[in-house]
């Protein structure tokens, strides 16, 4: 993420890709307004020439190697 970013919210499970409706862990905030959505693979592929393009990308792929907590119902 850099720096000049406004605060977003967090992606969610109901982010979707948009060019392969993967769940969405990237996005490129444009400088004209407005955003792209990108699952990791996608994000990967696209995210150099959005920032050289003057986007500000917000990623959250590293919550793929997350371990998830396990919830204890009483």
């Amino acid at each position: 993420m850099t720096g000049a970013l406004a605060p977003t919210k967090p992606l969610t499970v109901a982010d979707r890709c948009d060019r392969c409706g993967a769940q969405a862990y990237v996005r490129a905030v444009l400088v004209g307004g407005g955003d792209l959505l990108f699952c990791a693979h996608h994000g990967r592929k696209y995210t150099e020439a959005l920032r050289a393009n003057g986007a500000d990308i917000q990623d959250e792929t590293d919550r793929l190697n997350e371990t998830p907590t396990a919830v204890v119902e009483d």
